[in-house]
């Protein structure tokens, strides 16, 4: 793509991003989420996309739907998509989220019974450039209460992965303990979080739509048997075993 043409779908992208953030709710809207059980919550979904090594286009589209809280999977659909748009930072979820609704809309269509009362994205929801990541366009498009969790630190308006922020995650000393992470303006954007006690680097949670921060960490730790939270781990598994039944000669 020309330099042209790709900065007229940057600006289109921003503005499109901005449009869709006025509609980002960042409170609890469901009874379960008030409760300090999860009690009413039966069913946790997790998306994900896998690639083959050296193919940026082709993936593995994975949806998993849990019940909860014994984590145990309840249904999965594994399809492979072709990605269209650019990668451009920042710009991630014009990329995936079209597939990952087309998922959400199978299973709506299909097995209504199995759809989930809240979805985790592996990325970034409010903790981004713009304050919309992955987490929050997927929220935003379905409808469903979604909360996004990053494996790595996005280093990103003011927050950095410097000497306090390693001493911050030092401090963490069991699963469940967490610390904010402010932006520059002051604003907390998401929190860094000890998932577990088997693991001592944390994840990065943030909203993403339809949830409070603390909720999401709530729940985020809530769903971890290991470092990452169990929907996104499966989700991972399955769309990564898928391509290595399909593609046994390709390095997944």
């Amino acid at each position: 793509m020309s330099a042209p043409l790709l900065g007229e779908l940057v600006k289109h992208w921003e503005s499109e991003q901005e449009r869709l953030r006025q509609q980002v709710v960042v409170d609890d809207t469901e009874d379960w989420q008030r409760s300090p059980g999860f009690s009413g919550l039966e069913r946790v979904g997790g998306v994900d996309l896998s690639f083959i090594k050296g193919d940026d286009v082709n993936a593995c589209a994975q949806l998993v739907v849990l019940s909860y809280p014994d984590l145990k999977v309840l249904y999965e659909d594994s399809q492979m998509v072709s990605l269209t748009a650019p990668y451009i930072a920042g710009f991630l979820a014009f990329r995936e989220t079209p597939f990952l609704l087309e998922a959400l809309q199978r299973l709506q269509t299909n097995q209504p019974a199995f759809m989930p009362q809240v979805v985790f994205v592996d990325g970034n929801g409010l903790f981004h450039y713009r304050e919309f990541g992955l987490a929050c366009h997927l929220g935003v498009l379905s409808g469903l209460p979604c909360v996004g969790v990053a494996k790595n630190l996005l280093q990103v308006q003011g927050v950095y992965k410097n000497v306090e922020h390693q001493s911050q995650i030092a401090a963490l000393q069991r699963g469940g303990d967490s610390f904010p992470l402010t932006a520059a303006s002051g604003k907390v954007l998401g929190k860094a979080l000890r998932s577990s006690d088997k693991s001592s680097k944390p994840v990065y949670v943030s909203v993403g739509h339809k949830i409070s921060l603390d909720t999401a960490v709530r729940l985020t730790h809530s769903c971890c048997s290991y470092r990452v939270p169990e929907p996104i781990r499966q989700a991972d598994y399955r769309s990564r075993e898928y391509l290595r039944k399909h593609f046994p000669a390709a390095d997944i």
